[in-house]
């Protein structure tokens, strides 16, 4: 199959837009990070690839100087993918969400993991300190248009899906496991209260 010619199916981006990556954080870019309250990690190796949601209090993204953010790893699924790739290969990208705005903040650079005491004390949350931290080494920012949000009508009410128009995760785990429906249903209660409550 023969590769398209994209350069003669898409209009070169405008000056502004090729003026607006920077290589640094400006202080609007600043204010945004200090706002956020989720975006996603995409990490790789030669094994594959990953993309991991990343989500807490506005701050938990701490900015530490014009080329340099943190943030703590919480515990998740403890395939620690992200952490692992970045043991092999340095390069990340972010992707930053803004509930209610319809822009998106993307950061390239690299990145190292950080057990750093004094680092990990100032991340504490809930009485809870993380086992390690990612550092971020900026390459590039930009804002992205957040045409896929309206597309999307993701800050829509309307929007919002049912929990009973998809599996759940009880009957998930009953399709790859063959447990029985009481199990997998007693499977689905404990995990909506443990992906609220046990954050940390």
């Amino acid at each position: 199959m023969t590769s398209p010619d994209l350069d003669s199916l898409y209009q070169p981006p405008s000056e502004f837009i090729q003026k607006a990556v920077l290589p640094q954080l400006m202080p609007f870019h600043v204010a945004y990070v200090e706002q956020a309250t989720f975006f996603c990690l995409a990490t790789g190796r030669a094994q594959g690839l990953d993309a991991s949601p990343r989500g807490g209090r506005p701050g938990f993204v701490r900015v530490l100087d014009q080329h340099t953010i943190a943030f703590a790893d919480w515990p998740g699924n403890n395939r620690i993918e992200s952490l692992r790739n970045l043991q092999d290969d340095p390069r990340v990208a972010l992707l930053f969400i803004f509930p209610g705005l319809e822009v998106f903040l993307r950061i390239n650079g690299t990145a190292d993991i950080s057990t750093d005491a004094a680092l990990l004390a100032s991340m504490t949350e809930a009485g809870k300190i993380p086992k390690t931290a990612v550092t971020i080494h900026i390459q590039e920012v930009l804002f992205h248009c957040g045409k896929a949000i309206n597309r999307a009508r993701l800050w829509s009410e309307d929007s919002r899906i049912a929990r009973d128009a998809v599996p759940s995760v009880g009957q998930i785990a009953a399709a790859i496991t063959g447990m029985a429906e009481a199990q997998a249903a007693a499977m689905t209660d404990e995990y909506h209260s443990k992906v609220k409550t046990e954050l940390y």
